[in-house]
């Protein structure tokens, strides 16, 4: 039975009384609620990434079923999920304290359900249109906004010192959606899944037949789960609760504009580069069955964050975060060495260590940016507010770190557009991709300067 005390402290679904930093409250009742949602939000998370990429498979299997679309009217189809998704992330990042994490993590999960029965519609369809294929990629989008939400409301559950490993957790897990898609879909489109009620096949133009339909009715019953689970299992934080014109203090702050470049630089990088392997393979190096590899790509970048956030925890998030631009340049330019050239047909799997490599980066680099942003505003806010007391004090801390959490993402989301959009305007300006990876080599040498300078340097003036 219920105590006075627990009664007061929750109302419904809705937690009145909510106190991670408070040692006591945390130890006897906070955990085990944060790690209730957490968990729950995870397999949301994770549907809502695997349907946002699941373009990144389909484009490379339309043309097999009569879909002669060109490889720029490919690349189109691949990036414009990123486009969708990073926008809608924008809006989704000011959600959480406006409706709730429990109800707005059901609806958004719910979304979900658009694109992915549209896909498997669709594509059963030899005279659907183009325009048709570009809108559910932008409906795809739905899933990349989801991400923003679900790591500001994370945010509010934990406190500073075990932060940074949830967010990673939530990330890394959630982020393993794509890894998950890429290594499903190859399989049940091989065959009826869901018998009649599926469809017919499609029949190969160069023989046999694939269900490429189940792409995205696969998800369907899952997101459907996911959702109740959120509706019934999840709480919202009344003391989370904000107007927009409450959070929106975050675009006066310096640090959430320098956050934004450095996160771009590694979750942009890794979901620009889930987005655009699968179509790069197929391109570079055409005498492999790209699709039997290329989930193993976002499965690194997505374990590696999962399992490193206690390394920035532990070591400083600027620290963890300056090594890893430097690596991820390397590793480019290892991608570089292997690639095909005028009179070299390149190494593939050279080239596929270089991206295991620079996908692992990303993943580590995912999870110490935003190790940084919790620490940075614990400095930055009673700067700015010294007429706060200690309790207002981490109130806002705690907002203004959970917005710039969610519009950082919003950001970097952009990397899954531009990403596969270079590699695309690259190969039709030059014939190859290279042009595209020097560039990306250059912006990571500037988050090389801008990190060491604001956070990791001696003297910086945000040390963390």
């Amino acid at each position: 039975m219920a105590t006075s005390s627990q009664a007061v402290a929750q109302q419904g679904h809705t937690l009145v009384d909510w106190r991670p930093e408070d040692p006591e409250f945390w130890s006897s009742r906070g955990r085990a609620i944060a790690a209730r949602n957490l968990w729950i939000s995870i397999p949301n998370l994770l549907l809502a990434f695997s349907v946002w990429m699941v373009w990144s498979v389909v484009v490379a299997k339309l043309p097999a079923i009569g879909f002669n679309y060109s490889t720029g009217q490919l690349f189109w189809l691949a990036a414009l999920p990123g486009l969708s998704g990073a926008t809608l992330r924008i809006f989704y990042s000011f959600m959480i304290p406006i409706f709730g994490g429990r109800k707005w993590t059901a609806f958004s999960t719910a979304t979900l359900l658009l694109p992915a029965l549209g896909i498997g519609f669709a594509v059963q369809n030899p005279d659907t249109p183009y325009t048709v294929f570009l809108l559910l990629a932008l409906l795809c989008g739905f899933g990349g906004g989801n991400f923003a939400s679900s790591m500001a409301n994370i945010a509010y559950f934990y406190p500073k010192k075990t932060k940074g490993n949830a967010l990673a957790l939530n990330a890394g897990l959630g982020n393993a959606g794509v890894s998950v898609m890429q290594f499903v879909v190859p399989i049940v489109i091989t065959s009826g899944v869901f018998g009649a009620l599926g469809g017919a096949p499609q029949q190969l133009t160069a023989g046999g037949e694939l269900f490429l339909q189940n792409a995205g009715f696969v998800w369907v019953p899952f997101i459907v789960l996911s959702a109740i689970a959120a509706w019934f299992g999840m709480n919202d934080i009344a003391s989370a609760s904000a107007s927009f014109k409450q959070q929106s203090v975050i675009f006066s702050r310096f640090h959430n504009w320098v956050m934004c470049v450095l996160y771009t630089g590694t979750f942009g990088s890794f979901i620009g580069y889930s987005a655009g392997f699968p179509l790069l393979m197929k391109t570079q190096f055409p005498e492999v069955d790209a699709l039997q590899y290329a989930f193993l790509g976002p499965l690194v970048g997505a374990l590696s964050r999962a399992g490193t956030g206690w390394i920035s925890d532990k070591f400083g998030g600027g620290r963890v975060t300056f090594w890893t631009f430097v690596g991820m340049i390397v590793a480019v330019w290892g991608v570089l060495q292997f690639l095909p050239s005028a009179g070299d047909a390149g190494n593939f799997w050279g080239f596929f260590a270089c991206f295991m490599a620079l996908f692992f980066l990303t993943g580590v680099g995912n999870a110490s940016t935003f190790q940084m942003i919790p620490s940075i505003m614990r400095q930055e806010v009673p700067r700015l507010n010294p007429h706060l007391d200690a309790a207002a004090t981490l109130k806002q801390s705690e907002l203004e770190s959970s917005a710039i959490i969610a519009f950082t993402s919003a950001i970097a989301a952009y990397g899954a557009f531009f990403i596969p959009k270079f590699y695309g305007t690259s190969i039709s300006l030059t014939g190859a991709p290279n042009a595209a990876l020097w560039g990306f080599m250059i912006f990571y040498a500037l988050c090389v300067v801008v990190t060491w300078f604001f956070y990791s340097r001696k003297g910086a003036s945000v040390p963390c």
